[in-house]
């Protein structure tokens, strides 16, 4: 198949993209920080998605020159699609990116999104936006298409060759075509869906799911936190019914599950309906981590240390564990409700980088080797240093026989933990 392939937007999503199509065809890879050109450039990947070999390895074109995707005839785009502070889409970097693609794109040229959207969104404002700084018409002149990204940020089995990818196109054709193309690199093989608002429906509904779901247990977590039951336990035991889904309770952030059931929401209330069940959710959700930080604010209280001016100590930043990426994490939350009682909060993250911590929250991350001994510990995000370092490692961090030890994620086994440590957790 004599194609060039174009990637605009290099993150936890693009990159791996590129670099499967860079394997069996001509690519380019485009993005506009221009860092993180250099950084592949020079078989660097900060997201840890991808390895230097990988990227050595690779036939890819990495660039911040848009007019590279004038050699393009298949061209992709995976941008962010966030909210914004009244958790309504942002259609900005969509949008920005449509506008990049359109003055460069050439007659017969395939676009395919794969950011993810409400039903409708690449049809009613990516395309107008292409066509007017193309100067062609969709349909006609080129071809657009939708095809969700399915990646999961740290997840080395579930990569984008081994998962099923969702393909539509503006019409037969061009769904024929598009299935070609992703068909040949990714193994798991590809489901064409009949239109692109079903592609672009079933996208927002998988993250929408996984959020019902986890919200179901976080509301749990907090009933049978005041009936003195311990969450995990009762999951165990639930766990041994076949149908049982085995969801567990957490904070949720991120890119994708805490954001993309705003869009369907914001969709839904522009043709009249106000969503109930998927609100509910986003608001059990949104409200863990006050939730934890005052239960924390309980334990402390019942070992008979003072909250103001106390100090706990919060392991990891990111929004999920053995990632570096903080965008949206939900562990701030918690951090910000702390410093309102008057705590003297600390922060350590084994895998993000200082200067972004900075940069988003104005958080200053210290190293775990010079943590100060505290009177609390949370394990928010259980990244796999710290899992390693066990209960014998983050011990240490606690002083006196009054600790505090909050697992959020319940990644230590509590049966283990020492007599004269408090454990809690979701």
């Amino acid at each position: 198949m004599d194609r060039t392939i174009g990637v605009v937007g290099l993150g936890y999503v693009g990159l791996p993209v590129a670099v499967a199509f860079g394997e069996s065809y001509p690519t380019i890879g485009f993005d506009i920080n221009e860092g993180r050109i250099a950084a592949l450039q020079s078989h660097n990947d900060y997201t840890g998605e991808v390895s230097s070999e990988e990227l050595k390895n690779s036939k890819i074109q990495f660039t911040a020159d848009e007019t590279k995707l004038r050699e393009c005839d298949f061209i992709i785009v995976a941008v962010p699609t966030p909210i914004d502070d009244s958790k309504q889409p942002d259609f900005r970097p969509l949008i920005s990116a449509s506008e990049l693609v359109g003055r460069n794109m050439q007659p017969n040229t395939i676009v395919v999104y794969e950011s993810t959207v409400y039903p409708g969104a690449t049809e009613e404002i990516c395309i107008p936006v292409l066509e007017k700084h193309s100067g062609l018409t969709a349909g006609k002149d080129f071809y657009v298409g939708y095809s969700p990204e399915r990646i999961n940020p740290g997840d080395k089995e579930h990569t984008f060759k081994k998962i099923t990818k969702v393909v539509s196109g503006q019409n037969e054709e061009a769904s024929n075509i598009i299935a070609d193309v992703y068909g040949s690199v990714v193994e798991a093989g590809v489901f064409k869906a009949s239109t692109i608002k079903v592609a672009e429906a079933a996208k927002v509904i998988e993250n929408t799911q996984r959020d019902l779901n986890i919200a179901l247990m976080n509301e749990l977590s907090i009933i049978f936190d005041r009936l003195g039951i311990n969450t995990s336990e009762v999951l165990q035991a639930a766990g041994t019914k076949w149908n049982f889904l085995k969801f567990t309770p957490g904070l949720v952030g991120g890119h994708c599950i805490g954001v993309d059931p705003y869009y369907l929401t914001h969709k839904a209330d522009a043709v009249g309906y106000h969503p109930q069940v998927i609100l509910a959710g986003r608001r059990i959700n949104d409200g863990m981590g006050q939730f934890i930080a005052t239960s924390l604010v309980k334990q402390m209280i019942l070992k008979g240390n003072p909250i103001q001016g106390s100090r706990v100590t919060v392991l990891g930043l990111t929004f999920k564990e053995n990632v570096p990426d903080l965008r949206n994490s939900k562990v701030i939350d918690i951090i910000r409700e702390l410093q309102q009682f008057g705590v003297d909060v600390q922060v350590s993250d084994a895998r993000a980088e200082a200067e972004d911590a900075y940069r988003i929250y104005g958080i200053e991350l210290v190293p775990f080797e010079q943590l100060r001994k505290a009177n609390a510990v949370i394990l928010a995000v259980p990244h796999q240093e710290y899992k390693d370092l066990g209960w014998d490692g983050l011990k240490k961090c606690l002083y006196g026989e009054s600790g505090v030890f909050v697992d959020v994620k319940s990644a230590l086994d509590a049966s283990q933990a020492p007599a004269h440590i408090s454990y809690w957790n979701l």
